[in-house]
């Protein structure tokens, strides 16, 4: 960095230095030299560069261009259609409930949705709203950002739309997607083919497309005329609501003092109405992209963290919205695997225990986990005959089950049958080929030059590792349990499942994937 504040040696300064240095010893020079061919051999050796896609993150701090002259298409590339896009974060279970949120909100604004892929496992993560300790939208879309193009180069991308069904919401005309590939090769002019090319020499024509595009996206240079507009409101600052309530008044949770003074913080939530807020009217009406943060909320004090829509009273269309994305179900590859597991391998009345037992809190509350378990198994086999059939969902690696509760199960085959699944196990490898064929994702109702997109994206971003989909399965399976379901306290995969049992979606008939 430069200090323009630093002191410039006098010409007397000078002087001193040089008669200092005429006084030294002649091999002073010939040392530093070697010292100096030392150090960049060593450097050398040991270097490992940064990846190409990951440069963008440092352009928070280069000279602001002019992006709008550099991308004069994102106004009228897509004639007038207007988008929505936000930064999903944390575990599957978060981002889905934030894509069902995406889909409301894009649907209340009139903007077409901007699919995301799903992340892995808290690669990104937003902080804590309750504690008012998060990252800024632009940090979080920045962090999703560089993680999305990670995925595209080791070509591990999974659409969101490839492991949940929403082709009821699009043929009802409830939403309407494009994915988020074809809409950024589109709006960025972005070579498809060299983005998923997972090759070490990407051309820097690349690199600074790619710079300016995810810099254009997120909001870094803020909002550019008619092109974008960033949302930088967030949950320490803002609860969305629609049609509830007076706009603007505040919410009824709020920083407590003694918060304001530990942590220094001013901050105000209030209530916002999205619709007059982002909607027609509002400065960003106008614009071809609304660019959102995180979108996750959850009841917290008797208010909602970020978003508190639960009914549209003069709005028919998003209410019957509400009603449907309460429950969208997994792509039928996932959902017809999952019952013929029932009926055909258990094939019996079963139990599903989902013990998550390794990963943050959960770790430190084995005993209360099988607790649950036990009192349960202890009801059935005081009710009926045995052995009783288990199907057991957890972190816990069966090598780790011996002198576990589990344990005890799997060593008790008299009275008490096992089944689980590993992500190795040929049903789960056949199904994640079938859905990195079927390609859900793509199939969207097309825009002026999606379709060239698509078939680019088809032809060169292909996974080249399946998808991991063993937690769908297990999800699905679990919902069959006619025997009953032992969750984990405070899980947000048993809140997941517990949704999927509520909607009976074994009972439904046999489903084959859909075609727009």
């Amino acid at each position: 960095m430069f200090n323009l504040n630093r002191t410039i040696a006098n010409p007397k300064l000078w002087n001193k230095r040089n008669s200092q240095q005429s006084r030294r010893s002649p091999l002073f020079f010939p040392s530093i030299f070697l010292i100096s061919l030392c150090f960049f051999f060593f450097f050398f050796l040991t270097y490992t560069p940064i990846p190409n896609y990951m440069i963008f993150s440092t352009s928070l701090k280069t000279v602001n261009v002019a992006l709008t002259h550099q991308y004069p298409h994102c106004e009228t590339r897509f004639h007038g259609e207007k988008f929505l896009w936000y930064a999903p974060h944390s575990g599957f279970s978060n981002q889905l409930s934030e894509f069902k949120n995406a889909i409301l909100m894009a649907s209340i604004l009139n903007r077409t949705l901007i699919v995301s892929p799903i992340l892995d496992h808290h690669a990104v993560a937003l902080g804590s709203c309750p504690k008012f300790r998060v990252q800024s939208p632009k940090e979080i879309r920045i962090s999703v950002w560089d993680h999305i193009i990670e995925l595209l180069r080791s070509r591990r991308y999974v659409s969101m739309a490839d492991i949940i069904d929403i082709s009821s919401l699009l043929s009802s005309s409830l939403v309407r997607a494009i994915d988020f590939r074809v809409f950024v090769s589109l709006w960025c002019d972005l070579n498809v083919d060299l983005v998923c090319s997972n090759g070490l020499n990407v051309p820097p024509s690349l690199v600074e497309s790619l710079k300016q595009c995810g810099s254009l996206l997120s909001g870094i240079d803020g909002n550019i005329n008619q092109c974008l507009y960033a949302v930088d409101e967030d949950c320490r600052t803002t609860v969305w609501t629609y049609q509830n309530g007076v706009d603007g008044m505040l919410d009824s949770f709020q920083p407590d003092e003694q918060l304001k003074k530990r942590k220094k913080i001013s901050y105000v939530r209030r209530r916002r109405d999205v619709y007059k807020t982002l909607g027609p009217g509002s400065k960003a009406e106008s614009a071809t992209v609304l660019a959102f943060g995180s979108l996750f909320t959850a009841p917290y004090k008797g208010s909602e963290l970020y978003i508190d829509i639960q009914n549209a009273p003069a709005d028919p269309r998003i209410n019957a919205l509400i009603n449907k994305i309460e429950f969208l179900p997994f792509v039928p590859e996932i959902v017809n695997l999952g019952k013929q597991f029932a009926s055909q391998t258990i094939k019996a009345p079963f139990l599903c225990a989902q013990l998550r037992l390794l990963d943050g809190q959960f770790k430190n509350h084995w005993k209360a986990t099988f607790l649950g378990l036990r009192q349960k198994l202890d009801s059935l086999r005081q009710a009926g005959s045995q052995p009783i059939h288990i199907f057991v969902m957890t972190d816990l690696p069966q090598g780790n089950w011996t002198g576990s509760y589990l344990g005890d199960l799997a060593m008790d085959s008299a009275n008490f049958k096992l089944y689980f699944l590993g992500e190795n196990d040929l049903l789960v490898m056949n199904t994640a080929k079938k859905l990195a064929l079927a390609r859900h994702g793509l199939r969207f109702k097309s825009f002026p030059g999606s379709m060239d997109a698509v078939a680019k994206v088809e032809k060169h971003c292909s996974l080249d590792i399946l998808p991991d989909v063993l937690l769908y399965i297990e999800e699905t399976i679990c919902s069959c349990a006619s025997l009953g379901f032992v969750r984990t306290t405070g899980s947000t995969i048993a809140q997941s499942i517990e949704v999927m049992r509520k909607f009976g979606l074994c009972s439904s008939p046999i489903r084959t994937a859909f075609a727009l």
